[in-house]
């Protein structure tokens, strides 16, 4: 690996970032572009452990062409990605439905909770 070039996508800045690996740092990569900690922050996990916040719809028991808008409580690793939709895809919640309601827990063992985004019922 030489040099990866990534966009930060942790702010509206958006930072172009080089992420060289570095055996001399304690991370393990040298990062440079950003303007931020936070930007350092992403970059470092973006190489070694990659997540995203998933958001999705669920299907309402009794109420056809009618869905629910969902999404993670926090970043679920990408390589689960697909897998965290399948359990998704078999889901249907009854309502009523609040804001904030824990619809499933622990998502494949992620520590990630899918949660309703809107009210409904």
């Amino acid at each position: 690996m030489d040099k990866i070039e990534k966009i930060c996508i942790v702010c509206p800045i958006g930072c172009n970032l080089i992420i060289e690996k570095d055996s001399t740092s304690k991370d393990g990569y040298k990062v440079n572009g950003n303007k931020c900690n936070r930007g350092l922050k992403y970059a470092i996990e973006e190489m070694t452990n990659p997540t995203r916040v998933l958001t999705s719809t669920v299907r309402i028991r009794g109420i056809s062409n009618n869905m629910l808008s969902v999404r993670t409580d926090k970043g679920i690793p990408k390589d689960k990605i697909f897998q965290v939709m399948d359990v998704i895809r078999g889901l249907e919640v009854e309502l009523p439905v609040e804001v904030g309601d824990l619809i499933l827990t622990n998502i494949l063992n992620t520590n990630a909770n899918l949660i309703a985004t809107k009210s409904v019922g």
